[in-house]
C-alpha cells in the first residue's frame, strides 16, 4: 500500500523532529548555518503560516520548509543566506513583505523521490495565493557545480542547465516546478558540493492582483 502524506504548519513540538530533517538534508552545511530546534521555534512564532512540515502516517514530520516575507531589490540580489535568514532566526521577516522568501526545504533521506518537496512547493504557492504575494523567490544552491568548477564557469554550468545539457540536483527540479533564474550568487553558503553558490530563482504569481 502506498504511504499517505499530510502537510501541515510546523508547532512546536515538532522543533526536535525537524532540526532531524535539517541535518539530514544537509550534511555539508556548517555548523553555523544548520537550523536547530531554537531556530525553528522562533521561526514558527514570527511567521507561523510559513513554516511547513510533512506528516507520515504515523504522525512523524518527514519533510519541512521555512519561508518568510520580504521585498526584493531585483538589481541587487547578491546576499548570503545566512545575512537573508538572520542567522536562522527570521528577523528579517517583513510582515508587509510582497514577496516569500523560501529559505529552505528539508526531506529525511529515506522519504525521498516520493513527491514531498513537490508538496511543499504547492503549499508555499497556495500560501503565495491566499497572502496575494507578487510570488516566491529563493536561493537555488547549485548542488552539482563542486564537480564541474574545475571545467566550467558557474555561468556556463547553469546555462547548461537551463538548456537540459546538465542535469543539477536542486536547480533542475526547480525549473521544472515553474521557477526561471534571475541570476546566479557568488556567496551563498559554505557548501562545498556548490563551491557556495546559488541561482537566485523566482516564480511569479500569475493571480497577483495590484492593491
Amino acid at each position: 500500500m502506498t504511504e499517505t502524506f499530510t502537510v501541515v504548519n510546523s508547532t512546536l513540538d515538532m522543533v526536535d523532529q525537524l532540526e532531524t530533517i535539517q541535518r539530514a538534508s544537509f550534511p555539508n552545511l556548517s555548523e553555523a548555518e544548520i537550523m536547530t530546534a531554537a531556530h525553528y521555534a522562533a521561526q514558527i512564532k514570527r511567521f507561523p503560516e510559513g513554516q511547513l512540515a510533512i506528516l507520515n502516517e504515523a504522525g512523524r514530520a518527514v519533510a519541512c520548509s521555512t519561508d518568510f516575507r520580504t521585498r526584493v531589490d531585483f538589481d541587487h540580489f547578491e546576499h548570503r543566506y545566512i545575512d537573508a535568514v538572520d542567522h536562522n532566526w527570521l528577523g528579517n521577516h517583513d510582515p508587509q513583505g510582497d514577496w516569500l522568501y523560501g529559505a529552505d526545504i528539508g526531506v529525511l533521506p529515506e522519504y525521498r523521490r516520493r513527491g514531498l518537496a513537490t508538496m511543499l512547493y504547492r503549499a508555499r504557492h497556495d500560501l503565495i495565493r491566499r497572502l496575494n504575494l507578487k510570488g516566491h523567490v529563493a536561493g537555488g544552491m547549485l548542488k552539482g557545480y563542486g564537480q564541474h568548477k574545475d571545467k566550467l564557469s558557474v555561468e556556463d554550468y547553469v546555462a547548461k542547465v537551463i538548456a537540459g545539457e546538465l542535469f543539477d540536483p536542486t536547480l533542475s527540479i526547480q525549473l521544472k516546478r515553474g521557477f526561471t533564474v534571475h541570476g546566479i550568487i557568488q556567496n551563498y553558503v559554505d557548501d562545498p558540493s556548490c563551491d557556495g553558490k546559488a541561482a537566485f530563482i523566482v516564480w511569479y504569481n500569475p493571480e497577483y492582483r495590484e492593491a
